[in-house]
């Protein structure tokens, strides 16, 4: 009998297999996002010192989000990514989606921070 896979899992190794190429430096930083059924995500992240610099939740209260899995949370949260890199002196980084789809969710999370300042 043949298992089917589980899309979390298949995910993970998409990630894995972009991860290979794709690291974030100190001059530019990696912006990870993390998208669940409920909420969305997003870290800038050094990978050499290991080090996340900037982060941005639709679960944070001071975002006032009711809904957190719907493309309209992913913006503001993108624009809210974006606002605080800009106050931490970030303005290019290199975008990775997490082995999700440029689509939806993602697709608006990343428009929303390039509206908003962020270089990729």
């Amino acid at each position: 009998m043949i298992k089917k896979v589980s899309r979390n899992e298949m995910r993970l190794e998409r990630h894995d297999r972009i991860r290979k190429s794709l690291s974030g430096t100190a001059d530019r930083p990696r912006l990870s996002v993390f998208r669940s059924n409920a909420n969305i995500s997003a870290q800038i992240i050094d990978d050499e010192k290991g080090v996340t610099l900037v982060s941005a939740s639709s679960l944070e209260k001071e975002l006032k989000i009711k809904n957190g899995g719907n493309t309209e949370a992913a913006k503001i949260v993108g624009a809210e990514i974006a606002k605080r890199a800009k106050k931490a002196k970030i303005s290019k980084v290199v975008f990775d989606r997490g082995g999700y789809l440029y689509h939806g969710r993602v697709k608006a999370l990343a428009e929303a921070a390039r509206e908003n300042g962020l270089e990729f």
